[in-house]
């Protein structure tokens, strides 16, 4: 099946009790067990089927299945956010020490896991001085056990190159995780390109509503871990936690995904609530549709603002002149992503002015709702990170960036026409 199909009937045909076709709420907490043998089984990881929610439930399992189909690979795991997503991932290749090789151009929370979060856990992040490959490789070592970037940074947009990084983190024998959040498997399916893990908020573009807040992990379930055996023991040695199930040796190349579920979820508990995975089904029925609006409408906004003389620059990946131009028609198909970044002529205090003076543009710090939104970075969700790392991260003091939603094209330019007018009279004034 296509995406479009996909969206709509990906993992899930029709309830086998009552034949409804959208995906019924199971908002239980625990499911009845056969027999003592069953219950242990179960817990044993030996068969599969449904124990208690906070490690799989009926309808969080339909959002796995769909999100693993749309993405193209074997499984996924569904959590309560973006960033348990992340953490998950990471630790689960790396909780017994070792580093994580990543660009500089990192959402603000990310890059505050990476560097400080998971450092007690004797994570080492290293950032390289861009998303190039040949800026990543000097990085890793025998100690890394992943390389990381975003398809789409954000807020800086710019676009890796999944397939390089991809050879190169596979030539030294480690898998490549991707965060796919800002293109969402409708612009890019980075395991087309040789991504072996990928990672969404699903409370974005996926969910499309700024209703419920999920994340998720996709694993190709091509990574041969058991050719890396001494880089990751957790998965090829005996787990005492689980009367020594070797992970490798139950479940193959899915030893990752079912390691990060049966370690992580069910220990630390980021448990995404089934009426959440309803809501964001709902919402991947119409992403087809809903990006197609998004990439068009943001298109509208980058070429509108560029030709703006009250504006001083504009990133965005559409526009020729981007050095990003070229990775959007490779792996894009040329439809740049709705989130863009740009600064107004006068710097700081002339684009706060446009910032305050929106009216219907939403300020706040969410991205891919269906409403068109703005944030200031370097305030908000890049506010922990020191001004050179902002820099680096491609926020400098004066970016605004704006998720653009799906209003009428019109009525959104002329309200960003009416802040950039009232900034500039207030400035003119002064």
């Amino acid at each position: 099946m296509r995406s479009e199909t996909i969206s709509i009937h990906g993992g899930f045909d029709c309830d086998p009790a009552t034949r409804a076709v959208a995906p019924p709420i199971y908002q239980t907490v625990a499911y009845e067990f056969d027999s003592a043998d069953h219950g242990a089984a179960l817990f044993n990881l030996e068969v599969e089927g449904f124990r208690y929610s906070r490690i799989a439930n009926p309808t969080t399992a339909i959002l796995e299945r769909r999100v693993a189909l749309l993405e193209g690979g074997a499984s996924a795991l569904a959590v309560a956010s973006g960033q348990a997503a992340l953490a998950y991932a990471f630790l689960t290749l790396a909780d017994g020490g070792g580093s994580i090789v990543a660009p500089p151009t990192l959402y603000g929370t990310t890059h505050t896991l990476l560097a400080h979060t998971l450092r007690s856990n004797g994570i080492e992040a290293r950032f390289a001085k861009s998303a190039r490959a040949d800026d990543v490789a000097p990085l890793i070592d025998e100690t890394t056990r992943a390389v990381f970037c975003e398809s789409i940074g954000n807020p800086a947009g710019n676009i890796a190159d999944v397939a390089e990084l991809a050879a190169l983190a596979h030539a030294r024998g480690v898998p490549l995780i991707v965060d796919n959040t800002v293109a969402t498997p409708i612009l890019l399916k980075p395991i087309a390109h040789g991504a072996d893990i990928v990672v969404h908020s699903l409370t974005k573009f996926m969910g499309g509503h700024g209703a419920a807040m999920g994340g998720a992990i996709v694993d190709a379930g091509t990574f041969d871990w058991r050719a890396q055996a001494k880089r990751y023991p957790q998965f090829n040695e005996p787990d005492e936690s689980y009367h020594g199930l070797v992970y490798v040796d139950r479940f193959g190349r899915d030893a990752f995904l079912a390691r990060a579920r049966s370690v992580y979820q069910r220990t630390t508990g980021a448990v995404l609530a089934p009426m959440s995975a309803f809501l964001l089904l709902q919402g991947i029925e119409t992403l087809p549709l809903r990006i197609e609006r998004h990439v068009a409408n943001g298109r509208a906004v980058a070429e509108w603002l560029a030709a703006d003389p009250r504006i001083a620059w504009v990133d965005y990946a559409g526009l020729p002149d981007s050095p990003y131009f070229a990775l959007a028609q490779k792996y894009l198909g040329g439809r740049a992503a709705s989130l863009l970044t740009f600064g107004v002529v006068g710097g700081l205090e002339p684009t706060k002015r446009f910032y305050d003076a929106l009216k219907l543009v939403k300020r706040l710090v969410n991205i891919g709702d269906a409403r068109s939104l703005c944030c200031h970075p370097a305030s908000t969700t890049h506010r922990q990170m020191t001004p050179e790392e902002q820099v680096k991260a491609g926020v400098r003091p004066e970016t605004i960036r704006v998720s653009v939603g799906l209003e009428h094209i019109d009525d959104i330019l002329e309200d960003l026409d009416q802040a950039l007018a009232a900034a500039c009279r207030r400035r003119a004034a002064e």
